[in-house]
């Protein structure tokens, strides 16, 4: 077990700090803020159908030909560039908060892909991967029979 030495004015000021700057402890990755310059990671949501795995991912403003999906062993990884549209100095923002430049997202997948199956469709920002699972690794239901 660590020691940590209690100081309550840098806890404070470490405390505010965080709100302002909207700092996020993230798990396996440390702390990020948007004042750290942190890397946007778009939201998924992976389901698993029986025979396939369907990932929705949520891409909105990006364009489907800045996007690029790779398989590898067990990882889908979902990277792009979402493209800055051309700033006019004339415009006084109150808000800024839509986030530009590159983005990558990878999650593990529980089950052996069919690497030759995987599809995806792009609409209304949902990017949508359907990957078939292996044969071998896809559940077999066994019927009983009555006596």
């Amino acid at each position: 077990m660590d020691l940590i030495r209690w100081e309550p004015r840098r806890n404070l000021m470490r405390s505010l700090f965080d709100d302002f700057f909207d700092v996020v402890e993230t798990p396996g990755r440390g702390r990020r803020s948007w004042f750290e310059g942190a890397m946007w990671e778009p939201a998924i949501d992976l389901i698993d159908q029986k025979d396939k795995l369907v990932a929705k991912v949520e891409l909105p403003g990006v364009d489907k030909k800045d996007v690029k999906i790779s398989l590898t062993e067990n990882n889908l990884t979902i990277q792009g560039e979402i493209k800055k549209e051309e700033e006019t100095k004339k415009e006084n923002y109150y808000y800024r908060e839509r986030a530009y430049g590159n983005y990558a997202r990878t999650i593990s997948l529980p089950t052996e892909i069919d690497k030759d199956k995987i599809s995806a469709k792009f609409k209304n920002g949902i990017l949508e991967v359907t990957m078939p699972k292996k044969p071998e690794v896809q559940p077999k239901e066994i019927s009983i029979e009555a006596e």
